[in-house]
């Protein structure tokens, strides 16, 4: 499920509401970006390390090959937002760390600070073809290697597009 139609029934409203749901964390990524974090604020990024236009270090891409989560907190440098990627530089064990991830390969995004979370549906057909998922959008619309949020993070309330989704 790449394309914004099916062929068959029309629009595919779940790709479109998924790619409007994608400039939300752009968006927050750039405020960050602008203004810093200010705050508790931060984030949780998971991501699929398979998706093509992953740029990480081949270390940390064999401990994560399927997925990681990052946070985005107190320890990062470099974080640059473009329209359909972030680059970003983490550290692990107190070394400097610097990654490019697509937003089509983003599976969710939580902000605990506020209980504001985004999941993603992941598409295995992504995998093997470069996917803009902002190619149908409007214009103007501490790093950690474990994948758990802390404890004292709080918790956040994710958004499941499955609530949406007509049943089989």
């Amino acid at each position: 499920m790449t394309d914004t139609t099916d062929g068959l029934n029309g629009l595919n409203y779940e790709r479109l509401v998924e790619n409007a749901l994608r400039l939300v964390v752009r968006e927050a990524l750039r405020i960050a970006q602008k203004d810093g974090l200010t705050g508790e604020t931060h984030f949780f990024i998971a991501f699929d390390t398979r998706m093509p236009g992953v740029i990480m270090e081949d270390t940390l891409r064999d401990k994560h090959p399927d997925g990681i989560t990052i946070v985005i907190q107190h320890q990062y440098a470099d974080l640059k937002v473009e329209d359909e990627q972030f680059s970003i530089t983490l550290f692990f064990g107190g070394k400097p760390s610097a990654m490019t991830v697509p937003f089509a390969a983003v599976t969710s995004f939580n902000d605990p600070s506020v209980g504001f979370g985004l999941q993603f549906e992941a598409d295995e057909a992504d995998l093997d073809n470069e996917f803009d998922p902002f190619a149908d959008a409007p214009a103007d619309a501490a790093g950690r290697e474990d994948g758990a949020p802390d404890a004292e993070a709080g918790s956040a309330e994710v958004l499941s597009l499955d609530s949406f989704r007509k049943p089989s």
